[in-house]
């Protein structure tokens, strides 16, 4: 969704300034996590992706936490928000400070809640400029005395001489600074910021500071989420020595306590407004050290001080990063790699970026705020949020029912059936987060997710509910063109923009509905939406062997250019040569639409093969890593490598996996080839690398791409053990040659899921040249709901 350079490599002298960093770091932490959990944890580069268009953040969070502490490197407008999604870019030279709540890897902008920034000396209230030291409070800093791992970050602030770490629990984030001598010392909180600022993005909010010298607050914003509400908590190891609160909206500056005691003997002093700064004074904190926790709620002030005392009532900053390595240790020890070093710390960032989101948006107390803007208590599971499902349900989500435990997974698809209950157009989310909907991209995506979870055997949710809330989803006519695509079999294009995407991504999640009833015996409701399923065929034009969008007459638009792309055309994020081939349920019937599998092969091969300028893309800033007009950078091409499988010739597939892996992925900041997107991009590599993919999720397949590592052990939820071993595997060895699944010889370019659950051993025999024999049979191909 929404040209990388070499690092020059480190001088001797940084390398042994990093190593006595890191010593440092890790010292009198607990070492309780297994062996292979603690060599996952090391293998872990968090600056990878902060780089280029990966759009990650190097910060503090723990597996699915609420809180992700980052540090912010710049506060854009709106039209230059893009490139700072996350908040922190690699290449920049100053820190704005640390905010509690970001975006990991998405193509657009928001959050960057609460920012705090230690301060030594004079106390600037305005950003500053990057490049201008002294013009505000930001600092700047070098990566030579940055530290990133899971869990935990530090760096130097240079301008102030402050070294800053950051750490996390579920739902605080915990700072320890330590001041220089000979400055006064300060932290100054930021509630005017967020990920991108425009006049108005705040809508209301408030400081406090309580008599025990607890700091709380909330803030209203609109942006991509409206009406999005936060409360904080906030409390120092040292005793608060002076403060002062602005409003610098209405010019308004407040140092005593601005109500009178009697009136509000239960504060020291408040403010509210739209754009509100503090700054608290620590006479006691000059040349020591402050450690500073901040939770977060959304439902009340009060609630964030008690998600503050449940989760972390002490000030033990190394026992709460020692428990967050500890949390990561254990999530990362769910695959077990042997592999070279570069390829270890691909794999487990990969892996690591994947555990991220869909986040935890509940208090201690089970209580959440839902689509309507009520607190609501989730009762029986933990309710989660940010929900990217448009990119996440390809293989994000599918990736989590194999690494994660079933109750996870579970309380994903309870939270989205919540927020469908809490919803006021009664649909599931299509991209939400904080509990708020969005709308962003098209598709009723949490229908696959609920899908093939159920099918998988993922239970402790209401199979019924989650049944009709998908139907009820698929048929809500005011969104999207859905009422035009119940009633013509397709979405007009004359009536509803990117109609030929919106067309071929409705067919997909229809099939899955169809699977999911069939299941549990819902034959109405599994003809009704098999039969939508088959809806692509309205949307190929046989004339071109392009997917095109057509007008309510039923004639295609003209004039065509299939290589256009942009929000005014037929596709959503793409063109005409990276949508039509999603068909992942039917990629059978696709071939027999272009007149057999050799002439799609043919097609697929001009995919790839093409000579593209990509400047064609300048206007869509989400159209990156090109291969021909194969776009590994954005989602709808992810599975078109794995479609020569479908075609009886794997070995293709094989060869331009590889091209893929060696191109759009690479172990430094620039190391992604496009966003993230909460983890599909990093899903397609963990899958990729396995030697599998979900290419259509729930037909409870993963088609056999090749292995990308000597040997891959996935210590599955249900404590079986199933482990991929590539022999042979090298820089000149990089087909199939056999292949065998526990000891018996496997001709099919596929696995099932109950495959992989039973536990074993999949082993593949590598050589030089493709097997073109291997896995050709057209009787085991992978599923297509036309085959025979």
């Amino acid at each position: 969704m929404p040209g990388p350079a070499v690092l020059p490599p480190a001088a001797p002298r940084r390398r042994l300034r990093w190593s006595l960093l890191l010593a440092w770091a890790m010292s009198g932490l607990a070492a309780a996590a297994s062996p292979a959990g603690e060599r996952a944890y090391a293998s872990v580069d968090p600056f990878i992706g902060t780089g280029g268009e990966g759009h990650t953040f190097p910060g503090a969070v723990v597996p699915f936490g609420m809180i992700q502490l980052s540090p912010d490197t710049q506060i854009k407008p709106r039209k230059e928000a893009y490139g700072w999604a996350a908040g922190y870019r690699y290449d920049d030279t100053s820190i704005v400070g640390f905010s509690h709540t970001h975006f990991s890897g998405t193509g657009h902008s928001d959050l960057g809640d609460v920012l705090l920034m230690p301060i030594a000396g004079q106390v600037r209230l305005e950003r500053g400029d990057d490049g201008k030291p002294g013009s505000g409070y930001r600092s700047r800093f070098r990566h030579d005395d940055e530290i990133a791992q899971p869990g935990y970050y530090a760096v130097t602030l240079d301008d102030y001489g402050v070294r800053a770490e950051l750490t996390a629990s579920a739902r605080v984030g915990v700072h320890r600074y330590r001041f220089p001598k000979g400055k006064p010392a300060h932290v100054l909180i930021d509630l005017r910021t967020s990920m991108y600022d425009y006049p108005g993005k705040v809508l209301w909010s408030r400081l406090r500071l309580r008599p025990d010298g607890t700091v709380t607050g909330f803030r209203e914003t609109r942006g991509w989420a409206p009406g999005r509400q936060l409360y904080f908590a906030m409390r120092f190891s040292r005793n608060v020595s002076g403060h002062q609160f602005h409003d610098t909206e209405q010019d308004v500056i407040y140092k005593g306590f601005p109500p009178p005691a009697e009136k509000a003997p239960q504060l020291r002093a408040q403010i509210e407004g739209r754009q509100l700064v503090g700054a608290f004074d620590f006479a006691e904190a000059e040349g020591a050290q402050l450690v500073v926790k901040v939770a977060i709620s959304p439902v009340s002030e009060d609630n964030a001080i008690a998600n503050l005392d449940a989760e972390v009532p002490g000030w033990d900053f190394d026992g709460v990063r020692a428990q967050a390595r500890e949390s990561w240790s254990q999530a990362l020890s769910a695959i077990d790699v042997d592999a070279p070093e570069a390829q270890r710390k691909s794999f487990y960032t990969a892996l690591y970026h994947t555990l991220m989101g869909p986040s935890l948006f509940m208090d201690s107390d089970g209580r959440y705020r839902g689509p309507d803007n009520a607190v609501h208590e989730a009762k029986g599971f933990r309710y989660h949020s940010t929900f990217s499902l448009w990119d996440t349900y390809r293989a994000l989500h599918p990736l989590l029912t194999l690494v994660q435990p079933e109750q996870r997974n579970s309380d994903f698809v309870n939270s989205l059936l919540a927020s469908r209950r809490h919803s006021p157009y009664g649909v599931l989310p299509v991209w939400s987060f904080h509990g708020q909907e969005t709308w962003c991209m098209i598709g009723y995506h949490s229908v696959p997710v609920i899908a093939d979870a159920y099918l998988k055997g993922i239970r402790g949710f209401d199979a019924d509910e989650a049944l009709d809330a998908m139907v009820a989803s698929a048929s809500y006519g005011p969104y999207d063109g859905i009422a035009q695509y119940m009633e013509l079999g397709y979405v007009p294009i004359d009536e509803e923009g990117e109609a030929a995407s919106k067309t071929l991504e409705y067919a997909f999640d229809d099939w899955t509905i169809a699977r999911m009833a069939q299941a549990m015996g819902r034959k109405d409701v599994a003809a009704r939406f098999e039969k939508r399923a088959g809806n692509w065929k309205h949307a190929f034009d046989p004339s071109t062997g392009f997917m095109r969008a057509r007008k309510r007459d039923g004639a295609f638009r003209e004039p065509f250019d299939p290589t256009a792309s942009g929000y005014g055309t037929d596709y959503t994020e793409g063109n005409a040569w990276q949508y039509s081939w999603y068909v992942p349920q039917d990629v059978a019937g696709l071939a027999r639409a272009h007149g057999g599998e050799d002439k799609l092969i043919a097609k697929l091969d001009q995919v790839f093969d093409a000579k593209v300028d990509p400047k064609i893309f300048e206007h869509m800033e989400d159209i990156t890593g090109l291969i021909g007009w194969y776009a590994h950078g954005n989602e709808p091409s992810h599975h078109v490598a794995y479609l020569y499988a479908y075609a009886g010739q794997p070995w293709r597939t094989q060869a331009r996996l590889g091209g893929i892996m060696s191109s759009q992925y690479a172990p430094r900041p620039d190391g992604l080839s496009g966003n993230d997107d909460l983890g599909q991009m990093s899903a397609w590599y963990v899958f990729t690398a396995l030697g599998f993919y979900p290419v259509a999720p729930g037909s409870n397949q993963y088609v056999i791409g090749r292995p990308f590592l000597p040997r891959a052990a996935l210590n599955l939820p249900n404590g079986k053990r199933f482990t991929v071993i590539a022999e042979g595997l090298d820089d000149a060895h990089l087909y199939i040659g056999r292949a065998s699944l526990n000891g018996q010889p496997l001709q099919r370019a596929y696995l099932t899921h109950e495959e992989i659950l039973a536990g074993g051993e999949l082993r593949f025999v590598m050589q030089a040249q493709p097997d073109k024999t291997w896995a050709t049979d057209p009787k085991q191909r992978p599923y297509s709901m036309s085959s025979p």
